[in-house]
């Protein structure tokens, strides 16, 4: 992948996975101030329950999906149409299975009937994961964002009129449902206009496809279930106010979380086509693209500390999410392992190492599982952010155990330089902001451009001054 395609690939991946994240933000917030802590608990509660069978029929597809047309792109045709009839079987499984698990379990009557309407969205969305998979061997990801965007920012604002009327939870969870289907209409006319479907149902090719998705499907069920067990244990320990109040905890770190993961999904085609080259070459790009995270997550992490419980009061005006500002704080010390954990996950797979991702998957789960019944059981909230903490700790253990014994090693000592230099230097504005006592709004302003001067001076200097810097960015050299 060329630096100019790389680029607009990352940006449109990061534009559109920050156009969702401040979305299902501002929707969290909304729903909180208009419906309350425990309509956002019950939206939260099946949400988790939509994404988690979401991903066990179609994640394990589209990664799947985006490597082997990376290398084969002359399949695409067969995919299209074979892959999408696959993964529309699938997610109709997915959605039964849902709706049994949800009726088994002891729920509310009205927070089933939530998750039983939003668990429909699992037929559009596991269909789109098809298109996008294709998008993303195609290194087209701009297509991606064109799709969804306008949908994401038009959903927000019609979800927002629909509260401002008093229609309750249900009516959002439904409305969630078309705007998913409406996006995969979209892509599916986008992509044919390159890709010229094959109208037929191949039966071996489509067996061929499950039997070779089955260590993905495996890691990505087990993965998102590790992900999403928080929030289930809470909703079967706790209630779905604790649920609405931890979920909050969550949506402030969604931005960032959906950087990194946008960041690492644009680098993963790179990182396959490197699997041929020296190990020289793979080792840089591992070490440049994990420099960068960590270059944004330990401020962010820092400014949780010093005003993360003033913007949960400023965000969601309710009373009880005042509890949970050391639960925040302590969730957000999981950040600071993530940016290795996503990047070492695609490095695996990229080198066709799967099962290292389901053998971390498994594990990770069994820990946090066992430890989120002793913790949350003991102190709640607080015991659910400890669990965070604890799955991210085993997660990445094991990724470095894998990484290091199988594919390379990394010069730790590089790679986080100046992202501690850029945590210093925040962590001493805040300090100073703290004497002036500003407002909360003034704090973050004053805070995102210093930090944005610092860390651009860091690269600037980094690539060599000024000129090389402009000559670089604009692909000049």
């Amino acid at each position: 992948m060329g630096k100019h395609k790389l680029a607009k690939n990352t940006f449109a991946l990061l534009l559109n996975r920050l156009v969702q994240s401040i979305s299902t933000f501002l929707l969290t917030a909304a729903i909180a101030r208009n419906l309350g802590a425990y309509a956002l608990g019950q939206y939260l509660l099946a949400f988790s329950y939509y994404l988690i069978f979401v991903s066990i029929v179609s994640q394990g597809l589209k990664t799947l999906f985006t490597r082997e047309l990376s290398r084969n792109p002359e399949e695409m045709p067969v995919y299209l149409v074979s892959g999408t009839f696959l993964q529309f079987l699938l997610s109709i499984i997915g959605y039964i299975a849902l709706v049994v698990m949800v009726f088994i379990l002891p729920y509310n009557p009205d927070t089933s009937m939530v998750c039983y309407i939003l668990g429909l969205t699992i037929i559009p969305f596991a269909l789109s994961n098809i298109t996008e998979a294709i998008f993303q061997a195609q290194e087209r990801m701009n297509l991606i964002a064109i799709s969804t965007i306008p949908i994401y920012i038009l959903r927000l604002l019609v979800m927002i009129w629909c509260m401002s009327l008093k229609y309750g939870i249900n009516y959002i969870a439904g409305i969630f449902v078309i705007s998913e289907t409406f996006i995969f209409v979209i892509q599916w006319i986008l992509i044919i206009q390159t890709v010229k479907p094959k109208w037929h149902i191949d039966q071996d090719f489509i067996w061929q496809l499950l039997k070779s998705a089955r260590t993905f499907l495996a890691i990505d069920a087990v993965g998102i279930v590790s992900s999403r067990l928080d929030i289930l244990i809470i909703s079967l320990l706790g209630s779905e106010l604790m649920v609405g109040i931890y979920g909050a905890i969550g949506q402030l770190q969604q931005p960032l979380m959906m950087i990194v993961n946008s960041l690492s999904l644009a680098v993963f085609p790179s990182m396959t086509k490197a699997v041929d080259k020296p190990k020289e070459n793979q080792r840089q790009v591992t070490e440049n693209i994990i420099e960068v995270l960590m270059g944004m997550v330990l401020p962010f992490v820092v400014g949780i500390f010093f005003i993360g419980g003033d913007l949960l009061k400023f965000i969601y005006q309710d009373s009880n999410f005042n509890q949970a500002t050391l639960a925040l704080q302590i969730s957000s010390l999981a950040l600071i392992l993530y940016p290795v954990v996503r990047i070492f996950n695609y490095l695996l797979l990229a080198y066709g190492l799967e099962k290292f991702n389901l053998i971390e998957t498994i594990s990770t789960t069994f820990i946090g599982g066992v430890s989120g019944v002793i913790l949350i059981s003991q102190y709640k909230l607080m015991g659910a952010a400890l669990m965070e903490v604890v799955g991210t700790i085993a997660s990445c253990t094991i990724l470095i155990y894998a990484v290091y014994s199988r594919i390379l090693r990394l010069n730790v000592e590089k790679i986080m330089f100046r992202p501690f230099i850029i945590t210093l230097w925040i962590a001493l504005v805040f300090i100073v902001l703290q004497k002036f006592n500003f407002n909360l709004i003034l704090n973050v302003i004053i805070s995102t451009i210093a930090y944005s001067l610092f860390a651009g001076g860091l690269m600037i200097q980094a690539l060599g001054g000024v000129n090389a810097t402009w000559k670089k960015v604009f692909n000049k050299v």
